[in-house]
């Protein structure tokens, strides 16, 4: 195949993947009250938009189990975890289990829940939700925000294997 062809042809799901394992990300929970009830899932597709005014957006699949609520939840959660939450990470992630049932956060005064122990979290209002591909694009305009001033690491996701960076990792 010469590479003119190779630039032609469409770019296949498995490759597409391939360059996103290789690409590390911090690891974030989405969560929100929602009828009564709490949802929250993991997320690695958290991105700042505009620092002014304060936005940010993340991707969350059609399909998933907790896209219905956020269709119709006008504010969430974000919080980013710290390098020892990679059982929280995975808590978030798994389908099928209630998600808040081993605690571990905490209510905000208007409902959200945040991570104990995370890096830092933000509230948000949603702003849009855009329909891109299988997914939606959720943005949001930050409400309120806290960082902790310890010192703790964030955990970060590469190549399907979570990882802690520090003093270790600098150039």
């Amino acid at each position: 195949m010469t590479r003119e062809a190779a630039a032609c042809r469409a770019v296949t799901a498995e490759e597409y993947k391939a360059v996103f394992r290789r690409h590390p990300a911090g690891v974030a929970v989405v969560a929100f009250a929602h009828a009564g009830g709490l949802t929250g899932f993991t997320a690695t597709s958290v991105i700042s938009v505009s620092a002014e005014p304060p936005l940010l957006a993340f991707s969350l699949a059609a399909s998933s189990s907790s896209w219905p609520a956020l269709a119709t939840t006008p504010t969430v959660a974000v919080s980013f975890l710290a390098d020892q939450q990679d059982d929280v990470s995975a808590r978030f992630a798994t389908s099928g289990i209630d998600r808040f049932a081993a605690g571990g956060w905490t209510p905000l005064p208007t409902g959200e829940p945040v991570i104990d122990g995370a890096v830092s979290w933000l509230r948000g209002a949603v702003e849009e939700r855009t329909p891109v591909g299988g997914s939606y694009l959720v943005s949001l305009r930050v409400l309120a925000t806290r960082t902790r001033a310890d010192g703790t690491m964030p955990l970060v996701f590469h190549d399907r294997t979570y990882h802690r960076i520090g003093t270790h990792s600098a150039i």
